[in-house]
């Protein structure tokens, strides 16, 4: 029953972050464009022009997924809270899988809204 209440722990990590710093990325960005904190990309690095907007979309967009993850990741896990490791341990991975490419989904609506707001140079259109 433990190890059911520390997956459910588990299971929040990845969500409450990306809430966390999407609202980081929306409220208080990177100032300017760095090589070690914030979306870096070779086309959000362009301009402070393109720096700027895909911090503020790209924290939308996780801190949208990152609310949206919360129920759906525990509402799997708390069915299975009182099983077995192994179900419990199965259910888990399942759910942290669907979370890495929830993590990961973001980046390319922001890079091709990047791209149709952007030039090649970080121009706007």
């Amino acid at each position: 029953m433990a190890f059911g209440y520390l997956m459910l722990f588990s299971v929040l990590i990845t969500p409450v972050i990306m809430v966390g710093f999407g609202l980081v990325f929306l409220k208080d960005p990177p100032k300017s464009i760095n090589a070690a904190y914030g979306y870096r990309t070779k086309r959000s690095m362009r301009s402070q022009d393109t720096w700027d907007f895909a911090h503020h979309y790209f924290g939308k967009l996780w801190l949208v997924c990152g609310l949206v993850s919360i129920p759906f990741s525990l509402v799997p896990v708390w069915l299975v809270v009182d099983k077995s490791k192994d179900v419990v341990s199965l259910t888990g991975l399942i759910v942290l899988g669907l979370q890495v490419i929830l993590l990961l989904t973001p980046i390319i609506p922001t890079e091709k809204a990047l791209k149709n707001i952007f030039d090649e140079f970080g121009r706007p259109r």
